[in-house]
């Protein structure tokens, strides 16, 4: 039995009729609470051609203290540094996550940016979530003979403190979720897939960058290093990939991470491919995060709902933002953000357990 069970609050955002910049969806949302108390959302907005831009929206709330709605108040990011276009026209500024950072004093924004060379991780910071300056593509030193700088790279998010690294030192620790050549799930799907011990598979790393090492003036600069598998796919639901979702919460067990598993349908084919993105929970040791001390063996959201089955892209429920609920005094309350069939944007709700289930 899964002890982690959410509950639907219902479909927060959906493009806007009439705007330009939301035609083809609204999804896959960053969350934030401000230094003024407000959640502020991030949405993945995408005009015509699949063209992304990253909102900022302030969530309205209930007088029951649940999010019903968000008001709009501009953009974040769109494509303009040379990494986020393309020669074509194309380009984007996608699928943000933002953490803010203690050891900086800044709120930083993991996005993907939509590269001449591919999908690649870039970052940005703010004061007050408002105004966002950018700081460039992350770096990587070499792992095995692997240059993640060469791999193109999604589903990027930090954790809001130091961790210790592999060796012991004081480090930001950043999820992320490298895309080897030939291991996307329609990749998999058309071909014999791979074991799943195999390192390039689609699925969650984690890499540090040494606190010493960096200052806030100097993290642009940073580039990661002891690169770590984190997490590979297990169970039927998450058969063909999985990946980070939302950034690392603190919680009473450990980190609570929400991430992403991909299967195929089963009227799926090789020619014609059927997909289903379903939700699960990790929960990662608090002085270690390499160690998994819980995994949900289910999915904790999975598509249901006509808005999570119908879409740009059908049969997808992608978690991408959290927020605690200190401010109604329920902090082991967590609202969590995603996306609804690459078009619509959800927000459900769950009580973290006091004890923590069998795996």
């Amino acid at each position: 039995m899964n002890g982690f069970k959410l509950k639907r609050l219902g479909v927060i955002m959906q493009p806007q009729e009439g705007n330009e910049l939301e035609v083809e969806g609204v999804l896959n949302p960053a969350v934030a609470r401000g230094p003024d108390g407000h959640l502020y959302l991030f949405p993945r907005m995408v005009a015509k051609g699949n063209y992304s831009r990253i909102g900022i929206a302030r969530v309205i709330f209930n007088e029951q203290g649940d999010p019903v709605d968000v008001e709009r108040l501009g953009i974040a990011l769109e494509p303009e540094a040379d990494y986020e276009l393309r020669p074509d026209g194309g380009g984007g500024c996608e699928d943000p996550r933002v953490t803010f950072v203690e050891p900086l004093g800044y709120y930083i924004m993991t996005y993907t940016a939509f590269s001449p060379d591919g999908p690649r991780i870039a970052m940005a910071q703010s004061k007050d979530l408002l105004h966002w300056e950018r700081l460039g593509l992350v770096s990587y030193l070499a792992f095995e003979g692997i240059d993640f700088n060469d791999v193109n790279d999604k589903d990027a998010s930090l954790f809001p403190i130091a961790v210790p690294s592999p060796h012991g030192h004081l480090s930001f620790a950043m999820l992320h979720r490298p895309l080897f050549p030939g291991t996307t799930p329609e990749d998999k799907v058309k071909h014999e897939q791979p074991d799943a011990q195999n390192p390039h598979l689609e699925c969650i790393w984690i890499s540090y960058c040494n606190l010493k090492q960096e200052t806030d003036a100097e993290y642009h600069h940073a580039r990661y290093t002891s690169h770590h598998r984190l997490a590979t796919p297990l169970a039927d639901w998450e058969a063909l990939k999985i990946g980070a979702g939302a950034p690392p919460v603190k919680t009473r067990h450990g980190w609570m991470l929400f991430y992403h598993g991909v299967h195929e349908l089963r009227n799926s084919s090789k020619e014609k491919p059927l997909l289903s993105y379903s939700a699960g929970v990790m929960i990662l040791s608090e002085n270690d995060p390499t160690k998994i001390i819980y995994r949900s063996a289910q999915p904790v959201l999975e598509p249901e709902l006509p808005e999570e089955k119908n879409g740009t892209i059908a049969n997808v429920v992608f978690p991408t933002g959290t927020d605690r609920r200190n401010d109604i005094g329920k902090p082991h309350r967590i609202d969590v953000y995603y996306g609804m069939a690459d078009d619509r944007i959800g927000v459900a709700t769950l009580d973290v357990p006091a004890v923590l289930p069998s795996m």
